[in-house]
């Protein structure tokens, strides 16, 4: 039975431990065989857990958290091997194991959800759209945070499943919005491994029917780096569709000026860690400044994560930046709350830009343009606090 991604269960009836092992032994020898491809030799590897009824357990979701504890015991002993579960194992630092078990239970009991941070044009206050983040609470262990889970999603193989729920289900929460309004999806570089990235995005528009212009999909310098003409032909093709493609975490990594080049982003995130230091650090401000520039040279759209504080705001406005998102306007919400913070949010800056907005172009019309623009000026700084 396939489970998900690369995992993959077998049963055997009436079995003693010297033929499972046989049977463990015989699979790793004939998945290790090199495959030819395009006349190159690739190599598969496999690892494999094992636990025994009723020795090991009697009740089959006990049996294969066990074989799921086993498996990443394999992977921790080098790979391309089995092992058979022991109860020491489960008494062990075996975090990832359980965690593992709990994952894909939690993706089918419908305890994942996803949280959404709104994105505000520095320009007219408004808001552009919300990035949907993936949250889990568990019910015995709380909050997991994805800086955990989403690795183990990864290592596991239940990316390419986790990743399907979370397109479908972003689209048919952005379906429901206002249409001037965008929804961001991040994507892992593991799931441009897939064949069926464009076909699973085609699907979950077609089912919520969702304009392609309303989703943004946020890649990573990693996509580009591994495989990268294969990724670039797929990033066309879902441009093709009309979806807007965003480089997140700019500056972060491996950046380069090749990637902006090679295809014609949407949109690139400066990454978190230059908008933390905007305020006190000189070469901080200068590099936002540079990248904002560039984008704009580019005619993409630069936007800054993690804006935490009015003076932050203030700054990555000063220098250029288009778009920007943080605490500062608020936290990553459930979707039941976007139309009270898009109703406050309006209050907040849409009357006040409306009032402002009438008088500037009186200004205007007695030939007073400079008043007009410092008044614009001073309103974009009113009402960012």
């Amino acid at each position: 039975s396939r489970f998900g991604g690369d995992e993959f269960a077998i049963v055997m009836d009436g079995k003693d431990a010297k033929e499972v092992a046989a049977l463990a032994a015989r699979l790793l020898e004939q998945i290790n065989r090199p495959y030819k491809l395009d006349g190159r030799d690739v190599v598969v590897s496999a690892s494999i857990g094992v636990a025994i009824a009723p020795n090991d357990a009697s009740e089959g979701d006990v049996l294969l958290k066990y074989a799921d504890i086993a498996l990443y015991r394999a992977k921790a002993d080098g790979r391309s091997n089995y092992r058979f579960f022991e109860a020491a194992m489960d008494a062990g630092p075996q975090p990832r194991g359980n965690l593992g078990t709990m994952l894909r239970s939690a993706l089918a009991a419908n305890q994942l959800e996803l949280h959404y941070q709104p994105l505000v044009d520095l320009q007219t206050n408004e808001a552009t759209g919300f990035e949907a983040l993936l949250r889990w609470t568990h019910p015995e262990r709380g909050a997991i945070l994805p800086s955990e889970f989403i690795p183990l999603a990864e290592d596991s193989g239940l990316i390419g499943a986790l990743g399907e729920w979370v397109l479908h289900e972003a689209c048919a929460e952005a379906a429901t919005w206002p249409t001037d309004l965008t929804v961001a999806i991040n994507l892992s570089p593991l799931q441009f491994a897939s064949s069926n990235l464009v076909a699973i995005v085609i699907h979950a528009l077609a089912a919520s029917g969702l304009a392609a212009k309303r989703l943004e999909l946020e890649i990573t310098e990693p996509v580009l780096l591994h495989d990268s003409e294969r990724n670039l032909a797929t990033l066309r093709q879902l441009h093709d569709l009309g979806v807007r493609i965003s480089l997140d975490d700019f500056g972060a990594g491996y950046s380069s000026l090749r990637y902006l080049r090679s295809f014609p982003f949407d949109k690139i995130k400066i990454d978190r860690a230059f908008v933390n230091e905007i305020c006190d650090n000189a070469d901080c401000r200068i590099i936002v400044r540079a990248i904002a520039e560039l984008a704009s040279g580019l005619r993409m759209v630069t936007t800054a994560e993690g804006v935490e504080s009015a003076d932050q705001l203030e700054k990555v406005r000063a220098e250029g930046c288009t778009e920007a998102q943080g605490f500062v306007f608020s936290q990553p919400m459930q979707s039941s709350k976007i139309r009270d913070f898009l109703a406050q949010h309006q209050r907040l800056y849409g009357a006040s830009l409306e009032r402002w907005s009438s008088f500037r172009n009186l200004l205007i019309e007695a030939g007073l343009e400079k008043a007009a623009r410092g008044f614009a000026e001073a309103d974009r700084r009113r009402a960012a606090g």
